[in-house]
């Protein structure tokens, strides 16, 4: 188990002008699972790759329990890497796999297959192991590919994307056991993935990336509760954060033709102090409840009917989209006009409309 940091860690690739990972700034603790998320073309796998040795640290550096890896190949690292595509070899058995990295070391074949025993108990894959890939399903080649990391007892776990190939069902019990599986063993553990449900769900922190930039690194409530930019207010959270750029008025801000949303007077005061004659405002659709006299006149375009709950998706002018979360059972009809209060426990969140930066 080790520290991870990463100081000012960049990578550009060959050809390009532009920085993969712009600057990264990480301090991971031991025994820490972080998740690196952010969309396609974030930057997310590259500084995972940086980590394990696979992609060259062009400016900066990155410490793996306080040695720098600058100049370090991958075999010398001491991290253990989980792929999307699992990466088995097909003509050897779930226990040849495992156990093979062990083999490369010099292991001897008793204390190999003591560590694949221990490895495959933890993982429900002993009555596997004599089979081969092949006659596996997609989460039983997954959990062998974790038990061959698992063998190696490395400092780091290195995941990418590794639950990717599976289906929906199966991805939400994979990921079950491995958050539980990497409580158990306290092995310092950078998860990537591009699905903000699946980095909610199993990291301690989750590290938010753009464009190669980290845009917030925290705890999932507290990306959730304070985000710190648009950005990440309308990334994290399914549906999606309701965000938009309206005028300010005397008592909040104008939505739609001529509604009104009101504000905290302390966040009026913050307003007046940055002098803005607009700004994003965001609110989570569970923020918002149906109301028959109050609040803003909308029309339902759309009812999502998820059993224990509804979203109802509302438009209110031109422009202005609204989710708000509701009872299935007392949920409005397609095109009818309801109205759209803030829950009394509700929260707006002030963002810069220029630079998305959170206000307050």
């Amino acid at each position: 188990m080790a520290t991870i940091t990463y100081r000012n860690a960049s990578c550009i690739y060959e050809g390009s002008d532009k920085l993969a990972v712009d600057s990264l700034n990480l301090d991971i603790a031991d025994g820490e699972f972080v998740v690196l998320v952010g969309p396609s073309g974030s930057g997310k796998s590259t500084a995972l790759r940086m980590l394990a040795g696979l992609e060259d640290i062009d400016e900066g550096n990155i410490e793996i329990g306080g040695r720098d890896m600058v100049g370090v190949p991958s075999k010398d690292r001491d991290i253990a890497m989980v792929f999307q595509n699992y990466a088995l070899y097909p003509n050897k058995t779930v226990a040849e796999n495992m156990g093979f990295a062990l083999k490369l070391r010099g292991v001897g074949s008793a204390e190999r297959r003591k560590k694949v025993e221990e490895a495959a108990k933890l993982l429900d894959l002993t009555d596997f192991l004599d089979r081969k890939p092949a006659k596996l399903s997609g989460g039983q080649r997954q959990r062998v590919a974790m038990g061959r990391a698992i063998v190696r007892e490395p400092q780091v776990f290195c995941m990418d994307e590794p639950l990717s190939n599976l289906d929906a069902k199966l991805r939400v019990q994979t990921r079950t056991q491995i958050a539980a599986l990497q409580r158990r063993l306290g092995t310092t553990t950078v998860y990537v993935t591009h699905d903000q449900v699946e980095a909610m769900t199993m990291g301690d922190r989750v590290a938010v990336l753009r464009n190669g930039k980290l845009q917030q690194f925290a705890s999932p409530n507290e990306l959730y509760d304070k985000p710190a930019n648009s950005f990440v207010a309308g990334f994290i959270g399914s549906p999606a954060m309701n965000l938009m750029t309206v005028p300010v008025a005397a008592d909040g801000v104008r939505v739609g033709e001529n509604q009104t949303l009101q504000l905290e007077r302390d966040q009026l005061a913050l307003l007046a102090d940055a002098d803005l004659k607009e700004v994003t405002i965001g609110v989570r659709p569970e923020q918002l409840e149906l109301s028959d006299t109050e609040g803003l006149e909308v029309v339902v375009d759309l009812v999502e009917d998820l059993g224990s709950e509804a979203f109802v998706y509302t438009h209110a002018g031109a422009g202005v989209q609204l989710v708000a979360r509701s009872d299935p059972r007392t949920a409005p009809k397609l095109a009818q006009t309801v109205r759209l209060r803030k829950h009394p426990h509700g929260v707006v969140h002030l963002f810069h409309p220029q630079t998305g930066e959170r206000i307050g």
